[in-house]
């Protein structure tokens, strides 16, 4: 029950928060706090080069302080919060309570990727969501995840207890944490969006894409947060970047830029001073297009299947290289940018159609569209 404990915590937090006034920041509204999580530390490792003298460790770190340097520099009125600052252990879900007891406005894990070869490399920006490995329950599979690809949960004292709470089998912590986890979507998903934008400028330039996936660190922390994979230790022209002091200050250049953008549109959707053309700015600077787009589906049936390949939270020119040269009807949900491909008012024809779509986007999924409305289906030979 302490983790559920926890979750009615952060609901009805955001419940709060969502009033004007009660979070007794002063006006006007915007981002005032930011916490930056250098991933492991101390005992933890993470993940090691292939000659053993490398540690993830040590490149999070240095990423993180040059990150909430240019933070404080540019933004001397906003409060940085560090989980680690030095080589030491931070338990996981202390991590959470950092940001959390901070009151933090967003929050950014900075992590280093491994592969089981050397060919894998570039950046991955991951949001707290259902997971883009084909066939995984989000909830089912969750704690499994956490303890595999955060393996920090095993070197805490008594973990099996402080996580206990958290039981995917149990419909409460499905429901709760479908709440806390759709609270900050859209935000998250901006954030992660800029970041992908920014750092594909860097020299670490090749994008794997934004994904969700089921990080605990991200679903315990009660705001926009985003977990950044900062290439790929076993890969010999990442890790070259990666070590180099150059490198890492141009990787903190470009999250930092994307942390710029961010607060800009972020403290413009936060002005509750009724100044419609300001909110109506912040609208069209993240939605480019919206208005144009919006009955992008008024020709197709009020139901019908096909695959998701990218949500985003900006609108893509039918010729952006991120589609791959597949074709793909816009569905705006919200304020976010879903391109479904493959689509069929059946769901036999575009699973059909899904498995040329799955060689060039390996991470879609079948998808349902009930006007505006998408939701995950299982497919059938994941049944």
């Amino acid at each position: 029950m302490r983790v559920l404990t926890h979750i009615l915590y952060i609901v009805l937090s955001l419940l709060i928060l969502s009033v004007p006034g009660a979070s007794g920041q002063s006006s006007p509204f915007g981002l005032r706090t930011v916490v930056i999580d250098a991933g492991h530390g101390g005992k933890d490792p993470g993940a090691v080069s292939l000659d053993k003298k490398v540690y993830e460790k040590n490149l999070t770190l240095g990423i993180a302080k040059k990150l909430a340097g240019k933070i404080r520099k540019a933004y001397p009125d906003v409060k940085v919060v560090m989980t680690r600052d030095r080589d030491v252990f931070v338990e996981l879900r202390n991590r959470a309570k950092i940001a959390n007891d901070a009151n933090g406005d967003l929050f950014i894990s900075i992590h280093i990727d491994a592969g089981k070869t050397t060919s894998p490399h570039g950046f991955t920006s991951f949001i707290m969501g259902e997971s883009s490995k084909t066939g995984k329950d989000r909830i089912q599979d969750n704690f499994n995840t956490c303890a595999r690809e955060n393996s920090v949960i095993l070197l805490e004292e008594d973990y099996s207890t402080s996580y206990q709470g958290f039981d995917p089998g149990n419909p409460e912590s499905s429901i709760l944490f479908s709440l806390v986890q759709n609270a900050h979507m859209e935000h998250s998903l901006l954030f992660a969006d800029l970041t992908n934008k920014h750092l594909s400028q860097s020299s670490l330039n090749h994008s794997r894409g934004v994904k969700q996936d089921a990080f605990w660190v991200l679903w315990a922390s009660a705001m926009p947060s985003v977990l950044i994979e900062c290439g790929f230790i076993s890969n010999a022209a990442d890790l070259k970047i990666l070590k180099s002091e150059n490198g890492q200050e141009e990787l903190a250049q470009g999250i930092f830029e994307a942390f710029a953008e961010y607060k800009s549109l972020y403290d413009q959707s936060m002005d509750i001073s009724g100044n419609e053309t300001a909110r109506t700015a912040a609208d069209n600077s993240a939605n480019p297009g919206m208005e144009k787009v919006r009955n992008t589906v008024e020709d197709t049936p009020e139901v019908w299947y096909g695959t998701q390949i990218l949500a985003l939270s900006r609108k893509l020119e039918d010729s952006d290289p991120a589609l791959k040269g597949i074709r793909a009807k816009l569905v705006i949900d919200g304020n976010i940018y879903r391109y479904i491909a493959g689509g069929a008012a059946d769901p036999d024809t575009a699973e059909s159609r899904r498995k040329e779509i799955k060689k060039k986007f390996p991470d879609s999924f079948a998808v349902k569209i009930t006007g505006d409305k998408v939701e995950r289906y299982k497919e059938r030979g994941t049944l």
